[in-house]
């Protein structure tokens, strides 16, 4: 009989159970759903909430993992529900309260580190060596205005790499990106070792709706759906998405106020401005200029930018 353990939780196969998940070395506790189908099959690990004000992903996991049943699954999925927990219930940006580091520049992790370097080891650990497929949910952070797209793992053997595009273009997103990082990130280091894996990107600027929510859950169905471990059948999508590549992403080089010229999505030619950073004064540090004809993945909104920040991140459409 098929069993899916994670930490202290385990359920047996047609069994569902949610508690919490123990980070070692700290005093976090992380919320967690097992759904064990009635049928064996493939495990699949949802993680929302490793940027914790990126709501939409957050509750993309909260609500897949009340509606799902055991007896709709051929396998089984293992949810977590928010990976960075006290940075949600402290409110910060992007990053761990405790230590100020961003989840997704530290994987693998460490039990030796800070609580961010801890609660990467955990996931590494617990979740990622039970599953044979990865769907990481993101959204744009507080500051950060994007277009909904999906990356996939690049740097992986081949047969990860084509299986982790297959689950990508399920996606009803215009773009797609692949990666070609092999740590940092939860997904790319799932990826690297030899875990089929994507991230998800919808929604953005702090701020969830129900209809983002749908569709980001219509997105994971349809990847449950072509894996074959939910029921039914994939739905009719929009989007294919188009590949996206040779990604700059830009970070500021001075701290000050952020003035963008573009808009997330946008098309624009090489020479053009897609911004500038000026002083308290209105005078100006930086001018980011385009590196090529592309298109605007995302981009910070805010007033305030920071030294080392992201700015902007394009890529050039290859289809």
């Amino acid at each position: 009989m098929q069993i899916v353990k994670v930490g202290n939780l385990s359920a047996k196969m047609g069994e569902k159970i949610s508690g919490y998940v123990h980070v070692k070395g700290t005093e976090i506790d992380l919320p967690v759903t097992i759904i064990c189908g009635e049928k064996e099959g493939k495990t699949v690990f949802i993680s929302g909430g490793v940027h914790n004000s990126e709501y939409v992903g957050i509750e993309i996991a909260i609500e897949i993992a009340n509606e799902i049943s055991p007896s709709q699954l051929t396998g089984n999925l293992i949810i977590l529900h928010l990976l960075n927990r006290t940075g949600f219930e402290h409110r910060t940006m992007s990053v761990v309260y405790e230590d100020g580091k961003n989840l997704n520049r530290e994987f693998p992790g460490s039990e030796k580190g800070t609580v961010a370097d801890k609660i990467c080891r955990t996931v590494v650990t617990e979740f990622q060596k039970n599953s044979d497929y990865y769907i990481d949910l993101h959204c744009g952070d507080g500051y950060e205005e994007l277009i909904p797209y999906v990356y996939c793992v690049g740097a992986a053997v081949p047969e990860v790499v084509k299986k982790s595009r297959a689950m990508a273009q399920m996606v009803n997103v215009p773009y797609l990106v692949q990666s070609p990082y092999a740590s940092g990130g939860s997904y790319n280091y799932a990826g690297s070792c030899g875990i089929p894996s994507i991230l998800i990107e919808r929604g953005c600027m702090g701020v969830w709706s129900k209809e983002e929510v749908e569709l980001g859950k219509e997105d994971v169905r349809n990847i449950l759906h072509y894996l074959g471990v939910l029921e039914g059948e994939i739905s009719k999508r929009i989007y294919h998405p188009a590949d996206v590549g040779n990604v700059i992403y830009k970070n500021a080089g001075h701290t000050g106020c952020w003035y963008p010229t573009k808009r997330a999505g946008n098309t624009f030619k090489k020479g053009e401005i897609l911004g500038q950073i000026k002083d308290y004064f209105g005078n100006v540090l930086e001018t980011c200029i385009a590196e090529m004809d592309g298109i605007l993945l995302y981009q910070v909104t805010s007033l305030s930018i920071i030294k080392g920040g992201s700015m902007v991140a394009y890529g050039e459409n290859l289809n």
